[in-house]
């Protein structure tokens, strides 16, 4: 498991913050040590280093936690460059809720968007990842965060809800086709 070269910042105030988690069965795969930050709707979202925004996308303003949110036209997500061929990501915005452009330079701890509840999801929350480009056939992976601060983060496989059953198979389902 790769580790981050970079130090990095929480990517919102630490008093916005509700929980932290990364469940097993989300967060597998190439998405490995992404974690989902619990915030509440229309949080301001923090540039976690300084770096360039190189990829916006705010244009949908639906989500749920139905598989056919599962589309990446559903999602937003923003997008910077960092030192060392890192990159920061940060999913689920809201609706035109980019602060920056693409192009932008910014500065850690500099407002860059607002955190929403789009695409595949079953509450508000900010999904962040820092990554780096690999030759694997998904051409990415997640790289397990050195944060400036301590954050608690709930990583346990707590029994799901029967009514969350069909999503589960097919979160199974993206799973297996990736291997």
């Amino acid at each position: 498991m790769s580790q981050t070269k970079n130090v990095y910042a929480l990517p919102f105030n630490k008093k916005d913050l509700i929980k932290a988690i990364s469940h097993p069965k989300a967060h597998f795969a190439h998405l490995s040590n992404a974690i989902d930050f619990i915030l509440p709707l229309g949080t301001k979202v923090l540039a976690s280093k300084a770096g360039k925004v190189i990829d916006i996308k705010v244009d949908s303003n639906k989500g749920g936690f139905e598989p056919k949110y599962n589309d990446m036209k559903f999602v937003n997500y923003l997008t910077i460059k960092h030192s060392n061929k890192e990159y920061s990501q940060y999913v689920h915005l809201k609706h035109n809720g980019s602060l920056v452009k693409i192009g932008d330079k910014v500065k850690q701890g500099q407002p860059i968007a607002l955190s929403g509840n789009t695409g595949f999801t079953t509450a508000p929350h900010l999904h962040f990842h820092i990554f780096k480009f690999v030759k694997t056939g998904i051409g990415w992976e997640t790289l397990k965060i050195k944060f400036k601060e301590k954050v608690f983060v709930d990583k346990t496989d707590n029994p799901v809800p029967k009514k969350f059953n069909k999503t589960l198979k097919e979160l199974e389902r993206v799973r297996k086709s990736l291997k």
